[in-house]
């Protein structure tokens, strides 16, 4: 899978369409197992061992199941989006029982040593122990292991403190790796939504439990701030109502001040805009993109869930881990499918979109949750659930680039953090409907 960098400026139809990148036409939407028929409805009798062919937002509903069927034989899962199947990793059971009920249900099995008990300790360990600014973990079930990251922070006793912490977990539990860039909120000035030196981006437009418009943004942009315009200097449109920046996720949902903004569902993509359907959760192996309004469009997979990143101003726990680029600007920026699900909003990481690293993003099913949100308008559905399409994505566009804007926009929450707080400035920044 390529991880480019697409301009926003390029055309992009709404799903169910082709979202045209430059030469490259991405099918928008693939088939999706939840429309597939008869291969959806479960192992019938008459193909009892035979895989599920199922799309990526099918798969967390299945490995859900599994994990309550197979209890402390289940080790995990992870999507094989090639071939459109589950893969369920199994700690031998002596009978192979869990195997074969994993295999009735529809998953590809796949026998490994470490039990999730095992890896669940292995991250408690490492929070206790190792959680220094510069760190993550995750468990990465196609490995079976936890995989640790450290950046170029980490050095001297930081270093021998995470390694020999990851070393006491014993043999085969868990992997270190050097990152070559620098954890970090992707904070920026210049353009999307500002409250005075600072800027972040607007992730998706969602309903207040109140039945008022609002949307959800970065918690280390709610955190920043009180209030946000979306002009460079300009009167606030929206307050902040509740904010989760360090600890339990970063995510935050701020209320557009005038109850008649208009907060349509869908991914402002320059010249064209992607409809959000609903929330979904994550699957590892699944294909995402995320929008920014520093680097545009870009794509990638989904490597690890219930990461936990040590960023300088704390530790944030429950994030979604991936290879999807990003850089500072595209904080609170949306991630989402190609048929129109969101999925995260981008909280931070390291590297770049030329050289690659990671970049975590905040669960939007979690965020939505715990504000009380719905994705969309007042008569849409509970989070995550089914929603009306063309309920609550995110909005403005007519950006160029380097204050280029897209409707999921992303920025940071630190004041004139690495870019010109005055570029983007007479922008239109705001979501659609609100001038």
């Amino acid at each position: 899978m390529s991880h480019q960098r697409i301009p926003k400026r390029r055309t992009a139809l709404a799903a169910g369409g082709v979202l045209a990148l430059g030469a490259a036409a991405i099918l928008l939407p693939h088939a999706s197992a939840s429309q597939d028929g008869a291969s959806q409805d479960g192992a019938s009798q008459g193909a009892a061992t035979a895989p599920r062919t199922l799309g990526a937002t099918d798969a967390p509903g299945l490995a859900a199941q599994l994990a309550g069927q197979l209890g402390d034989a289940f080790a995990g899962s992870y999507y094989d989006s090639a071939g459109r199947r589950l893969v369920v990793n199994v700690v031998p059971d002596g009978d192979g029982t869990a195997a074969e009920r994993a295999k009735r249900a529809g998953a590809v099995v796949r026998e490994v040593d470490n039990s999730m008990t095992e890896l669940d300790a292995g991250t408690r360990t490492l929070t206790a122990e190792a959680a220094v600014p510069g760190t993550s973990w995750a468990v990465d079930p196609r490995t079976n292991k936890i995989l640790v990251t450290a950046d170029s922070t980490v050095t001297g006793d930081r270093w021998n403190r995470l390694e020999s912490t990851v070393r006491g977990l014993g043999p085969g539990l868990a992997t270190i790796r050097k990152s070559q860039g620098t954890f970090r909120t992707f904070a920026s000035g210049g353009d999307a939504i500002f409250a005075g030196g600072s800027r972040c981006s607007l992730g998706f437009n969602v309903t207040a439990g109140d039945g008022t418009p609002a949307f959800l943004t970065a918690g280390h942009c709610g955190v920043a701030a009180e209030q946000w315009s979306d002009t460079q200097g300009g009167q606030p449109i929206a307050t902040v109502d509740q904010a989760v920046f360090p600890g339990a996720g970063d995510f935050a949902l701020v209320r557009y001040d005038d109850p008649a903004t208009v907060a349509p569902s869908e991914v402002d993509l320059g010249e064209a805009t992607l409809a959000i359907s609903q929330a979904a959760q994550a699957a590892v192996g699944q294909e995402v993109f995320r929008m920014g309004s520093t680097t545009g469009l870009a794509d990638g997979q989904v490597l690890g869930l219930n990461a936990t990143v040590n960023y300088p101003e704390g530790t944030v726990t429950g994030l979604i881990q991936t290879d999807v680029c990003a850089e500072p600007g595209d904080s609170g920026g949306a991630m989402f499918t190609r048929d129109g699900l969101a999925i995260g909003l981008t909280s931070g990481g390291s590297g770049d979109c030329t050289s690659g690293g990671e970049t975590f993003f905040q669960p939007v099913t979690t965020a939505l949750e715990a504000v009380g949100a719905t994705l969309g308008d007042a008569g849409g559905e509970q989070a995550g659930g089914e929603q009306a399409p063309g309920a609550g994505g995110e909005a403005g566009a007519g950006q160029e680039p380097g204050g280029d804007g897209t409707g999921d926009r992303a920025g940071g929450a630190e004041t004139g953090a690495g870019r010109d707080p005055g570029a983007g400035t007479g922008q239109d920044s705001g979501p659609a409907g609100t001038h």
